[in-house]
């Protein structure tokens, strides 16, 4: 019998963004393991440059109902997915209707719930909106959670946090697939050495802290220059370039969001990679830093310890001073040191986390929840 799953998300129309580029791509590494994959979403457009799986959108309720994500069609196009053989029903995010729809979609049936909360779980994520969220956990959110028969997370800490919720379902610990490019050894490099922050410009990514221990390390390494590269997060990059004219900082300049395979390059371009974020449950641009063979400065906010352990970056406390402290010493490392130590990051990333390791994970869940049988190995009881 062929393995069937459905997979819920509110929205993949934010291009570069976690769930975006997960989702799709992990429908797809499904597919190619021949798993029968259906892909749901809001009518909220797909990013530009598709090439993912075939969608089904659906229209939403507008009026104060928009940022709900309410969708009768969504919700009953759900139900006709469990009927009949049993079916995963992966649920991607908290906090919108889709993702409570997804539960009803189980009741009664032989279908099974599986929920990836890909982060929102973080203390940082809860201070969004809070008072919205509180509301939604209390009359529908939790219920839909609790009655998933398996959460998946991308690290440990993830895991940890979940549990201190009370959250007793089976955890599986499966980390998210990274594309590796092709080694850009062509790239022409500028003369100065590049320092690249990637990702979403947004409070708890720390660029304030970041631009204030380049304030303080740049007099000493005027080779380097600091690229800011990334989508505005409701006017947080303006507050960023003020802070960054009132600190007087040097060679640091702000690019905007870089998509599609400029973004390879760009990381291909760059000496060392920088993310002083205060949380992560994951954190993508990490991994596709070192699949570019870029060593990365991570602080502990984010699960990447390993960094340590494989020799390909630093993974550091949280702060001002840390960061300065890191600097110094990376930026003043030989060029070919760096270099060496970017190459056994993309071979980490190649060996651990391929698409191809994470649908097999995938699958045995999805196969253990159906027929039962041993547990798998990513799967944590406690």
């Amino acid at each position: 019998m062929t393995l069937r799953s459905s997979h819920v998300v509110p929205s993949i129309n934010h291009e570069g963004s976690g769930t975006s580029y997960a989702v799709p791509r992990l429908c797809g590494a499904l597919a190619d393991a021949h798993v029968d994959v259906s892909l749901h979403v809001l009518a909220r457009g797909v990013p530009p440059r598709w090439d993912g799986p075939a969608v089904h959108q659906y229209p939403e309720w507008g009026g104060p109902f928009l940022r709900l994500g309410v969708s009768p069609s969504m919700r009953r196009a759900l139900r006709l997915q469990t009927r009949g053989a049993p079916t995963i029903v992966h649920s991607h995010g908290l906090w919108l209707m889709p993702n409570v729809y997804s539960a009803y979609a189980v009741e009664n049936t032989h279908s099974h719930l599986v929920t990836s909360p890909h982060g929102a779980f973080d203390p940082w994520a809860w201070k969004n909106s809070r008072w919205r969220k509180r509301l939604m956990w209390t009359l529908l959110q939790r219920r839909a959670v609790e009655r998933a028969e398996c959460l998946v997370v991308t690290s440990e800490s993830e895991r940890r946090g979940i549990r201190s919720l009370g959250l007793r379902a089976p955890i599986a610990v499966i980390p998210l697939g990274v594309d590796v490019p092709p080694l850009l050894s062509a790239v022409v490099t500028p003369s100065s050495r590049r320092l690249v922050f990637f990702g979403r410009l947004h409070a708890k990514k720390g660029i304030d802290v970041l631009l204030r221990a380049w304030a303080g390390v740049s007099p000493r390494f005027p080779d380097w220059e600091l690229h800011v590269i990334g989508p505005d997060d409701r006017g947080y990059a303006a507050e960023m370039q003020v802070l960054a004219t009132t600190l007087r900082v040097q060679r640091v300049v702000f690019r905007g969001p870089i998509y599609g395979e400029q973004k390879w390059r760009e990381l291909a371009a760059a000496r060392l990679f920088v993310l002083p974020t205060h949380a992560e449950n994951f954190g993508l641009a990490v991994a596709e830093a070192l699949a570019s063979g870029v060593p990365a400065i991570v602080t502990k906010g984010a699960p990447w310890e390993g960094l340590e352990r494989e020799r390909c970056g630093r993974w550091i406390e949280h702060g001002e001073d840390a960061l300065v402290a890191c600097l110094d010493d990376c930026l003043g490392r030989d060029p070919e040191e760096l270099r060496a130590m970017g190459q056994r990051g993309r071979r980490w990333i190649e060996r651990e986390f391929s698409w191809s390791l994470v649908s097999e994970n995938t699958v045995k869940v999805y196969s253990w929840l159906i027929d039962g049988g041993a547990t798998p190995a990513c799967v944590r009881m406690d």
